[in-house]
């Protein structure tokens, strides 16, 4: 996994996919009902592509999750 060349950034990272793909995770605010929320994203040339908001409660638990997929399919 590879994060931004800014170290100090813990609010963006990126995972580096195939043909020139991007997997971001950023944490977000929005703005009309003042929440934080996690956006897992598709981007390729800095346009995003597919997004899948999370609530922040919920960031643990899916990181598990993936662990345990990967572990049970041997990924």
């Amino acid at each position: 996994m590879t994060d931004t060349p800014n170290e100090d950034a813990k609010d963006y990272f990126e995972i580096k996919m195939a043909a020139g793909w991007y997997m971001t995770i950023t944490l977000a605010t929005s703005e009309r009902f003042e929440k934080d929320y996690v956006e897992i994203s598709k981007e390729r040339g800095g346009q995003k592509r597919s997004r899948f908001n999370l609530n922040p409660k919920y960031t643990r638990e899916l990181g598990e999750a993936l662990i345990k997929f990967a572990d049970a399919n041997k990924l």
